[in-house]
């Protein structure tokens, strides 16, 4: 059997808090280790050695007392490389989702969301993807724009990294990726490297969003 999904919740609300809770109970692959009503509690249990529980994926709200959760963002990453970050917030802002995603948030969903997006979300995300809320997508795309000029976005990719940027978009893994265009996983990653390298971005929210922007994806093709 595979090893469930091990998630940390840090959220000070209780009625939201238990609400993801219960959510998180009914899933047979993914496992509450742990959750926390401040980021400052959070880090101190973090940095203990949690031996095998050491969570795979974090839910982190951004209003939070003492320590918002940008300002902890990168705290978690210094102290645990590996894990993933979900925001989960209440907040639209642009610079919020901005800021969020260029601190190395993997995702940015609102509290708005569905259970089942939520739980897809960390599935996602987990296995190298990216969740985006919807409006939140648009955010970064308006805000993006006018970053590259699009006379010279058409001759950034090679026409495989294209075609991986593509399937990025439409919320493909990367072995489903590998296994669509016939490829190897590793081969995969070493695609994903360079369009990050070539479009200038640190993960794969930024590289769809930019993407759509300059005109590289189309955007009626990927609602």
């Amino acid at each position: 059997m595979n090893q469930k999904t091990r998630v940390v919740l840090v959220e000070d609300h209780p009625e939201y808090r238990e609400t993801v809770q219960l959510a998180l109970k009914r899933t047979s692959d993914i496992t509450l280790v742990g959750d926390f009503g401040t980021a400052e509690r959070a880090l101190r249990s973090l940095q203990r050695q949690w031996g095998e529980q050491q969570p795979d994926l974090i839910l982190l709200d951004l209003a939070l007392p003492g320590m918002g959760g940008l300002e902890a963002l990168p705290q978690f990453l210094s102290v645990l490389p590996e894990v993933r970050i979900i925001v989960l917030t209440q907040s639209e802002r642009e610079q919020d989702v901005l800021r969020a995603i260029a601190l190395g948030a993997s995702g940015y969903l609102l509290k708005s969301s569905r259970v089942k997006q939520i739980t897809d979300g960390i599935r996602t995300v987990v296995e190298g993807g990216a969740s985006l809320d919807a409006d939140v997508a648009g955010v970064i795309l308006d805000t993006l724009r006018t970053k590259l000029p699009k006379d010279e976005a058409a001759d950034l990719l090679s026409p495989r990294e294209l075609e991986v940027l593509s399937l990025i978009a439409q919320g493909l893994l990367r072995k489903q990726i590998a296994d669509q265009l016939g490829i190897a996983t590793s081969t995969v990653v070493t695609h994903i490297a360079h369009i990050y390298e070539k479009l200038n971005v640190q993960n794969a929210p930024e590289a769809v969003a930019k993407a759509f922007s300059t005109g590289i994806l189309p955007v009626d093709k990927h609602p």
